[in-house]
């Protein structure tokens, strides 16, 4: 990433980051690995779209019906959000989003530049001859924390942006009914900064599935990508985990063997703990006295 920023700074750097989950883990040594890496991309990625394992595994659990889902069910659901975020690349639409217009609309100030993943409808195969998929309906279901693709409540933080890329039979009326819709709820918030909030994608062609996969083929779908401050707990469980494996510099040495040092650990720590500041405060609601409204 820092190469890519030397030769290309002026171009657009996306990043597509899978973070460790609350309760699941494939590394013991996961939480130094990941403040290291956010550490080290900060500075470099523009705007970083992030999914967690465990969110996936129980989106494929629960609403697909996979009993035991395998990588290849979740890499096949995380391959639909981000083949809806790059379709504008592939396919003509009525209001295509590029991808620099990502960064415009979802990144209010340049560290707070980590959007949230959700995509709808998520259903079986099984089930899809059942049901009818409405714009309204899969607009609702991105906004529910259980179509999000990161194990973090959105009910419990603000929006700043949201960015709804939808796919198929869909026509800018419906849409526009949808986000009113949407706005009109009260457990959707959005920081007093930023009212207007929505950004809008639609491209004509469905998503296509994989044949003999577990998820349906549907008319048309939707992927939200969501800055909110409530990713801030997201954070807040990284910092945990590493905090406790720090102070007893459990794992330390075999970093230190390969030729990092001590310091850049505690470096990356504060530069994290300096990221759940900048998110608290963007929530914060903008207070004017007579004397400095404008």
């Amino acid at each position: 990433m820092e190469q890519l920023s030397k030769h290309y700074g002026r171009k657009t750097k996306l990043e597509f980051c899978v973070y460790p989950a609350p309760r699941i883990s494939t590394a013991v040594v996961e939480p130094y690995n990941s403040v290291l890496t956010t550490h080290s991309t900060l500075e470099h990625s523009d705007c970083t779209f992030m999914v967690d394992n465990e969110a996936v595994y129980d989106i494929c659990h629960h609403q697909l019906g996979i009993e035991r889902p395998s990588y290849t069910s979740i890499n096949r659901l995380v391959g639909q959000a981000v083949s809806s975020i790059t379709a504008s690349l592939r396919f003509e639409g009525p209001l295509n989003v590029d991808l620099i217009e990502f960064q415009t609309n979802l990144v209010p100030y340049p560290r707070i530049h980590f959007p949230m993943t959700a995509f709808a409808p998520i259903v079986s195969a099984e089930k899809a001859y059942h049901k009818a998929f409405s714009v309204s309906d899969i607009t609702t279901a991105c906004f529910e924390f259980s179509n999000q693709l990161v194990k973090c409540d959105p009910r419990l933080g603000q929006y700043m942006a949201c960015c709804l890329l939808y796919r198929g039979d869909v026509v800018p009326k419906d849409v526009n009914a949808a986000i009113a819709a949407m706005k009109s709820r009260h457990s959707i918030q959005f920081v007093d900064w930023c009212p207007t909030g929505f950004k809008v994608g639609i491209n004509n062609h469905p998503p296509t599935m994989m044949p003999g996969g577990h998820l349906a083929k549907v008319q048309r779908a939707v992927c939200m990508l969501s800055n909110t401050t409530a990713v801030v707990d997201a954070w807040a469980r990284l910092d945990h985990k590493f905090d406790l494996m720090y102070a007893k510099k459990a794992f330390l040495h075999w970093y230190i063997r390969e030729g990092m040092e001590e310091g850049e650990f505690s470096e990356a720590r504060e530069d994290l703990a300096a990221l759940e500041r900048d998110y608290e405060e963007v929530g914060q609601s903008l207070r004017y006295d007579g004397k400095n409204e404008y």
